[in-house]
């Protein structure tokens, strides 16, 4: 039987934050699908699916299919792909592994979703008519929700003396980032996006910490999501998938950055000094060629397309060049298939990907864990949604993790390219108040 979908609206004033801290912060098997201040929010909790590195395509694939489809997330999956499932996708060797789980998902039958425009809220559940037990929670969401104040405290950005051990020093990175230029030079690869890690020790409340995120960094592909007692709070700027239940795809890779400047004039000429750069176009032009290859693999011949190229998106501590690929999966190819056949995205290996991820996966000697896969849903209507696990800190009980780094090439500065991973990891290590 396929799945049958209920909801209801539950009216104008709610605010996601105040909702997620009445109903779910400090729990354990929640998420908050953040599209900020603009977009629409899904929050919920949901059952941890059993996945492993070796199951987790399976059962993914397995996700009932044949909802009523609609906009946004209905239903179905919440949760993560680590980085080292390349040895799934890729057939390389991966002998390191983090102390995360390579994939983790919850089993979500019922959400909240919440205009960030508006506030109008709407819960949404896996059923064929309002039972007596969804009622009572339909009816407990409603009244857990609007006991919050609407005016909350908003809390601060203090530095909290928390320390900060990176996993190489700066010479060492330096070093690395030569050693991928020599690689170039000696035809082994056209770009390498080499990172790092910035790890601090302690006990953190992944709410709080997510609330800081969101205020000093937002985006419209952040999230919260926590399963087994790791969570991983995002800010993530770049989508990596978002397939529609017909099978239209779409990828957006980053590759190219600028900081922010406070003065208007200034700003400016830091975001066309980054569309005029001929070595952050060259980057991207690498990464839009190897996403158009990727997603050749599964979809019709002549579908994969250019829709947008080298444009500039601002945040709100940089500013950075990205590109649009589109296709049209092949009949009898699944979402997942898609997945499989981009994972990891290319603007987080370099190109070639495979032989760019071993060189990588040598000079930064350490898995890499969460960051550089992919998060999000996979829902019961065939709709698939992934963002970049870029911009993101992981929690659990040992303390935090910080991934960052850029795209190396022939023309690459090593000092720029340091300063640019150190620009990237600032607004998340400031978050967990270390700086």
């Amino acid at each position: 039987m396929h799945p049958n979908l209920i909801s209801s609206s539950l009216g104008d004033g709610f605010d996601a934050e105040a909702v997620f801290s009445a109903l779910f912060a400090g729990r354990d098997d929640v998420f908050w699908l953040d599209s900020g201040a603009e977009g629409i929010s899904y929050l919920g909790s949901g059952s941890p699916m059993a996945v492993d590195a070796e199951s987790v395509w399976d059962v993914l694939r397995a996700v009932p299919a044949g909802a009523a489809p609609g906009e946004g997330f209905r239903l179905g999956a919440v949760g993560w792909l680590g980085y080292e499932l390349r040895a799934q996708t890729t057939g390389v060797i991966v002998a390191r592994s983090s102390r995360y789980p390579d994939a983790a998902f919850l089993r979500v039958d019922r959400l909240i979703a919440i205009d960030g425009a508006t506030g109008r809220a709407e819960v949404l559940a896996l059923g064929h008519e309002w039972t007596v037990e969804l009622v009572q929670w339909r009816e407990q969401v409603r009244r857990l929700s609007g006991a919050v104040p609407a005016e909350r405290r908003t809390p601060g950005l203090d530095r909290l003396d928390h320390r900060v051990a990176w996993h190489e020093t700066d010479a060492q990175y330096l070093a690395n980032v030569r050693a991928c230029q020599a690689a170039i030079h000696e035809g082994e690869a056209y770009q390498l996006c080499l990172t790092t890690q910035a790890s601090i020790a302690g006990e953190f409340d992944p709410f709080e910490v997510y609330r800081r995120l969101r205020k000093s960094s937002p985006t419209h592909h952040g999230a919260l999501i926590r399963i087994g007692g790791v969570s991983l709070l995002s800010a993530s700027p770049e989508r990596f998938l978002d397939i529609d239940p017909a099978g239209a795809v779409s990828t957006r890779p980053i590759k190219g950055t600028r900081p922010r400047a406070s003065e208007p004039a200034a700003d400016a000429e830091l975001a066309e000094e980054l569309r005029a750069s001929e070595k952050e176009r060259a980057e991207n032009l690498m990464i839009v060629d190897l996403m158009r290859n990727d997603l050749a693999r599964v979809c019709e011949l002549g579908s994969v397309t250019v829709t947008e190229l080298l444009e500039i998106e601002s945040y709100a501590h940089v500013h950075q060049l990205v590109s649009t690929v589109v296709g049209q999966l092949e009949v009898g190819r699944s979402p997942l298939d898609a997945v499989g056949a981009c994972f990891p995205a290319g603007s987080m290996t370099g190109a070639p990907k495979r032989r760019a991820t071993e060189l990588l996966d040598g000079l930064e000697g350490r898995a890499r864990g969460l960051y550089a896969g992919a998060f999000g849903y996979v829902g019961l209507d065939g709709r698939v949604d992934l963002a970049m696990t870029i911009r993101t800190i992981v929690l659990d009980a040992a303390g935090a993790t910080v991934g960052t780094g850029g795209g190396i090439t022939a023309l690459s500065v090593p000092s720029e390219e340091l300063a640019e991973a150190k620009l990237k990891a600032a607004a998340l290590l400031a978050a967990l108040g270390a700086l």
